[in-house]
């Protein structure tokens, strides 16, 4: 199962995501669960750094992504970690939790 945490702050906005683990909806190169997830959690990291002036880090090992906004006041970012939280949400819609699990977690920031 692919596990997505959402990192949010006091006020609920979110400031990053940690991805890790594989749905096994289907065998390896044709699991289209974690081809969705990974496009859209690789493309998220990219607009980002591409298209705003936010700080920002990321790790990525083993198939674990992790991102966390180093800037805070960010419209952009902001609009396009809900846009990314938007999409892995109706995967997890679409296709069940049995594949994929989403997690807020609230942090003080």
């Amino acid at each position: 199962m692919i596990e997505v945490v959402l990192y949010q702050n006091k006020d609920n906005e979110l400031y990053g995501f940690w991805t890790k683990g594989h749905a096994e909806y289907e065998d390896y190169g044709k699991d289209i669960v974690c081809a969705a997830v990974s496009a859209l959690s690789i493309n998220t990291v990219n607009s980002i750094e591409s298209f705003t002036q936010a700080k920002c880090k990321t790790e990525c090992n083993d198939g674990d992504l992790k991102f966390c906004l180093l800037t805070k006041d960010s419209k952009e970012a902001q609009l396009l970690l809900k846009s990314f939280a938007l999409g892995v949400s109706q995967i997890e819609e679409d296709y069940g939790s049995k594949y994929i699990k989403i997690s807020y977690k609230n942090k003080g920031r």
